[in-house]
């Protein structure tokens, strides 16, 4: 630990501001054009400020029914070029992830064998074979990453449909292998909410026009959001709505047959805080309705490329617009909102066509590969959703609960403050202060983190407050422990501190191992409730152990105090 008292001094002082700066958001309302450290504010959770949560049933079971149907119609094609005889091939009644092959003859069982093993060999398996009769199924772990995938992208199409409210934090998550989890804080129009979940994505491929000078489009979109005082998010003026508004303005200002759309820059938390303008072609016949699948796979160097396929059709019209369309942009869009805008190299006929992503940093194009991929695969809800759980809550409750939340942790604040000032005296005005210094520093972490507070969290920090104490108890104890002794006031400050950290360590790190825990297997309030006891165990180790002895030493070395406590 560090010795010097000035160099413990400027570490707290710097501590404290940037602890104030962190949480100033929260109580001053910054503008646009102001500056400030960071304008990040916690977030108030569902059973705060209220809203809507749901929880949804997804019918995975029916989608890879379908995926197992779709094999089995690829397979008559396959089997068919490759002369394997066999009469049918169908999904069995019993089982939707097995498939009845019917062999012309028991001699024709080599040849399937051999191309299940060659071009399937980590999707299926045969688990029966009785003469002309063979049984093909998918592997186990095959299932669960497809039910995994179609979670993911039916989260991915609520998300992208929950956005359109501004909903500053939605929890949106998976419980199981067949629900969503969608909470909506603060969220107004619950039964849109609801029809805009269950509604289908749409997902386009676009030619990007050109023509238009990229300043002379945006002075365009100025002069029209002025002229009609509007503005994307002003008057909870939505994305769908906005970006119709705005191509009305427009006619006849962009290219006949082109719309304008937008893309979320990197940078920019959503496209209300940033937006790149395109004018695309309106439609090119070409939609998510053709696509297969898309998925990430490693390029010709290793580095991450997304690959998308069609049916036949797709494949026939993309073939037509690549071919048309050399060295022109192709915008994907989903809902109006640009994904990426790759240039077409040339006429693409294959099977399959991928997304080249350029040279960055692997981690960066590695994950927007995935967003992309995930956001193709978004273009429609990949299965059929079953409203299982629906709760509203309304912000006078939310309002109500806060309130109560507060009154008890500043009365339960109180009646520390004043045990520890009539039980410890100078000691206790020293653990109140570090105290408060615990809840500045665990505010402003949890505002740094942008942590949604909900009442498990609130309860989280009422308890950070009366453990925070227990640490500095310990640490008095052992001090008083070491003036029975006979030992200096010098002496005893750091020996108390001393033998007092082990216990100290023991029970913090055992209650965070504890919430570790809770925040692995739990969800929504409760990893809220173990969030909050981590951060505030953390800052309560940090101002019991560094900040409480700064202050003992400076009262004992610099301001030459006597009696610590009553011994």
């Amino acid at each position: 630990m560090i010795e010097s008292i000035k160099a413990r001094i400027v570490i707290m002082v710097l501590a404290i501001l940037v602890g104030l700066a962190w949480i100033m958001p929260n109580f001053v309302n910054f503008g646009e054009n102001d500056w400030w450290f960071s304008k990040k504010k916690m977030v108030l959770g569902l059973d705060i400020q209220g809203g809507l949560h749901l929880v949804m049933g997804v019918d995975t079971d029916g989608v890879i029914a379908e995926k197992t149907l779709r094999l089995s119609k690829s397979l008559v094609g396959e089997l068919t070029d490759k002369k394997i005889g066999y009469d049918s091939i169908k999904v069995a009644d019993s089982d939707k992830t097995h498939l009845e092959v019917q062999l012309k003859s028991p001699e024709n069982f080599k040849a399937l064998e051999s191309y299940i093993t060659e071009f399937y060999p980590a999707t299926l398996q045969i688990i029966e074979a009785d003469g002309v009769r063979v049984v093909l199924r998918y592997y186990d772990n095959v299932i669960r990453e497809y039910k995994k995938q179609v979670i993911n992208q039916a989260i991915e199409v609520i998300r992208n449909r929950i956005d359109e409210f501004g909903v500053a934090e939605p929890n949106i998550s998976a419980q199981g292998d067949s629900r969503i989890l969608v909470q909506l804080p603060g969220i107004k129009d619950a039964q849109r909410a609801k029809e805009l979940i269950n509604r289908a994505a749409r997902l386009d491929f676009r030619i990007v026009n050109t023509e238009l000078d990229p300043e002379k489009l945006g002075k365009l979109i100025t002069d029209a959001e002025t002229a009609g005082n509007y503005a994307l998010g002003k008057d909870n003026l939505g994305y769908s709505a906005y970006v119709k508004r705005l191509n009305q303005d427009l006619v006849g200002k962009i290219p006949e047959n082109t719309v304008v759309v937008f893309q979320k820059p990197d940078s920019a938390v959503n496209l209300e805080a940033g937006k790149i303008p395109y004018v695309v072609s309106k439609d090119t016949d070409l939609g998510g309705n053709e696509l297969e699948d898309a998925n990430v796979r490693p390029g010709e160097y290793g580095e991450p490329e997304v690959i998308f396929s069609f049916n036949p059709d797709g494949r026939r019209k993309f073939s037509e617009i690549t071919e048309k369309n050399v060295n022109k942009p192709m915008a994907i869009v989903l809902d109006e909102v640009v994904q990426s805008a790759p240039v077409i190299q040339g006429k693409i006929a294959s099977a399959t066509a991928r997304i080249t992503l350029g040279g960055r940093d692997y981690q960066e194009t590695m994950n927007e590969a995935n967003f992309i991929a995930t956001a193709l695969r978004a273009g429609a809800l990949p299965a059929a959703l079953e409203q299982l759980e629906e709760r509203t809550v309304g912000p006078s409750l939310g309002q109500d609960a806060i309130d109560d939340g507060k009154l008890a942790t500043l009365v339960g604040a109180v009646l520390v403050f004043i045990f520890m000032l009539i039980y410890y005296r100078g000691l206790g005005v020293v653990a109140n202060v570090t105290l408060g210094l615990n809840v500045l520093f665990l505010l402003a972490i949890l505002t740094s983190l942008g942590a949604t507070l909900t009442l498990p969290g609130v309860a989280g920090i009422a308890l950070t407050v009366g453990m925070a104490v227990d640490s500095n108890i310990i640490i008095f104890e052992r001090i008083k422990e070491e003036l029975r002794k006979g030992s200096s006031n010098q002496a005893a400050i750091k020996d108390g501190f001393s033998n007092a950290l082990s216990a100290i360590l023991d029970s913090n790190i055992t209650t965070i191992g504890t919430s570790v825990i809770l925040i692995y297997f739990g969800t929504g309030s409760v990893r809220g409730f173990a969030v909050s006891l981590i951060v505030g165990l953390v800052t309560s180790m940090f101002t019991a152990v560094f900040i409480c002895k700064l202050i003992l030493d400076v009262m004992v070395n610099w301001m030459k105090v006597k009696t610590l406590a009553r011994v």
